[in-house]
């Protein structure tokens, strides 16, 4: 789509969200507001070079009766190339899934306890930060450990209001394995050990994104259970759902009836089977996601917390802070940025090497 296309684009939901029949269907508005507040820094951008170019053209004109006019047109000329940068920037293909809300998964692995803490530890993490940013969190499915942390844990995070980012623009890159090193809790000779924790992420997805043929799927049901195995509760609500075309299996016992278990089971499934559907299709969003969890343990790592060094390294950019309380507490703006900034360097190279 060139740029006229999505200037008229931009219009015509200007008018579209001025009408009030739409936003009864919130979901169809909800879209809309989205899509607009990606277009809207586009738009701006090139109306502002518009205008910069005009009084480009005057102050030319004007120099060459009036050498007090040169200045002001050499900083001009300066300002429409910037501009130009910028609009440039804007216009470079994005990943379809970054106005799109996210599913993150968090899973202990090696090294026991002390990993489920951490994942309980990452968890919160990602909650402060959601809450920084302004995003709704929701778990989806939890099965905590005896010590307090988690075997594994489920969240929704869903950007509110008019975001001019989606949250799995920020969150997609949190994906893979993520290793912690420390004294943990349980340690009696305060001896440093190395654990890992899996993160998982997908992008939402909605029922017009992934159809799922009820044929396709086989459903079990269970008695939910606690720390230690110790029953939750007295009936099979709990559910399993295995996708039989993908071998795919999610299970959910978060709820107390098996039918929210079995939405909530869904929900998770169809946003897995979006993200597997896009990798296929697109070889590119396929690399974006090569670290992504296979096999939890230590040696594949995107990640590092070092508590002794209050350090944080992420081994795919090169990021090194020693400020990990800080982002353990939710700060972690400039940890994604450096990601996206990385990636948007590269796709830059790929647009220019086209």
């Amino acid at each position: 789509m060139n740029l006229d296309d999505l200037i008229s684009e931009y219009a015509d939901i200007e008018v579209r969200l001025a009408d009030p029949a739409v936003h009864a269907d919130q979901s169809e508005a909800r879209r809309l507001g989205k899509r607009y507040a990606r277009l809207r820094p586009i738009v701006e951008t090139y109306r502002e070079r518009k205008a910069a170019e005009d009084d480009l053209a005057a102050a030319r004109e004007l120099s060459a009766e009036d050498e007090a006019f040169a200045a002001e047109a050499a900083e001009l000329e300066r300002r429409c190339g910037e501009l130009e940068e910028r609009l440039r920037h804007l216009l470079i293909p994005r990943d379809p899934s970054d106005d799109k809300d996210t599913i993150l998964e968090i899973k202990a692995g090696e090294g026991g306890e002390e990993s489920a803490l951490f994942a309980g530890d990452l968890l919160r993490m990602y909650l402060r930060y959601a809450e920084r940013v302004g995003w709704k969190t929701e778990i989806i499915d939890a099965h905590p450990s005896d010590l307090g942390g988690y075997k594994d844990v489920t969240v929704g995070v869903k950007a509110t209001g008019s975001h001019e980012e989606g949250v799995w623009t920020r969150l997609k890159f949190e994906g893979g394995v993520h290793r912690v090193q420390r004294v943990p809790a349980t340690e009696s000779q305060g001896r440093i050990h190395t654990s890992a924790v899996g993160v998982l992420v997908t992008p939402e997805a909605e029922d017009v994104d992934v159809q799922i043929d009820p044929n396709d799927l086989r459903v079990d049901v269970y008695r939910s259970s606690g720390p230690g195995g110790q029953s939750v509760n007295t009936t099979d609500s709990a559910v399993r759902i295995t996708h039989l075309p993908t071998g795919t299996v999610v299970s959910c016992q978060n709820e107390k009836s098996q039918l929210q278990n079995k939405e909530q089971a869904l929900r998770i499934l169809r946003s897995r089977l979006l993200a597997m559907a896009q990798e296929e299709a697109d070889a590119a969003a396929s690399a974006e996601r090569r670290s992504q969890v296979r096999t939890v343990d230590r040696s594949e790592r995107v990640r590092t917390y070092n508590y002794p060094e209050n350090r944080i390294s992420d081994h795919r950019v090169g990021y090194k802070a020693y400020n990990l309380d800080q982002v353990l507490d939710g700060d972690l703006h400039n940890v994604t940025q450096a990601l996206v900034d990385a990636d948007l360097q590269r796709r830059l190279d790929e647009a220019q090497g086209s």
